[in-house]
């Protein structure tokens, strides 16, 4: 049977990582994601998510740094203010883990990409009676397929910015019941 459960965004996060210089990774959250997930446990297969990040909720613990990334270099959020995923296809690769490919939507480029997931976790009550799940995914992409292009030389030669940017983003989801954004 399918059940549809709502993100939490109070309970939900996604993260990014990115090497700064060519010397540390930086890391950062958008503090507001929310969607759905459509699951059949029969048919996990058929698994049908859309989920939706608010770009402009950007923290990177850096004020200065967090403007640079919502102008116009980088995510243009009066332009492009959201990344979305639609995630079409469910491949189970072990017990735990799962591969969900689907559109990912960053700066208005569409790209289909593949997100490695562990979980979701068995159905549990909550202390307000919601039944929930949760899952944990993974990937990797290049912010320039994504026309996320802004770089800067440094004197050594190398860049300010890798091009390679991981992602996490962390699920609680509820059943059924549509959760206030």
């Amino acid at each position: 049977m399918k059940n549809t459960y709502t993100i939490d965004p109070a309970h939900s996060s996604a993260h990014f990582s990115v090497r700064h210089m060519m010397v540390t990774n930086v890391r950062g959250a958008f503090s507001k994601i929310n969607g759905t997930v459509t699951f059949d446990p029969e048919n996990p297969a058929a698994t049908v998510i859309e989920a939706t990040i608010d770009v402009a909720t950007i923290n990177t613990n850096e004020p200065q740094r967090d403007a640079h990334l919502k102008s116009a270099d980088f995510f243009d959020v009066e332009k492009f203010p959201a990344i979305t995923f639609k995630g079409k296809k469910a491949e189970k690769v072990a017990d735990d883990e799962w591969k969900i490919t689907g559109d990912l939507t960053i700066h208005g480029v569409t790209r289909q990409e593949v997100l490695t997931v562990e979980g979701p976790t068995e159905e549990s009550k909550d202390p307000y009676g919601n039944v929930r799940i949760g899952a944990s995914a993974r990937t990797k992409i290049k912010r320039s397929d994504f026309g996320l292009t802004w770089n800067a030389v440094l004197e050594t030669g190398g860049i300010a910015v890798s091009d390679d940017v991981k992602l996490e983003i962390e699920v609680s989801l509820i059943k059924g019941a549509a959760v206030a954004a």
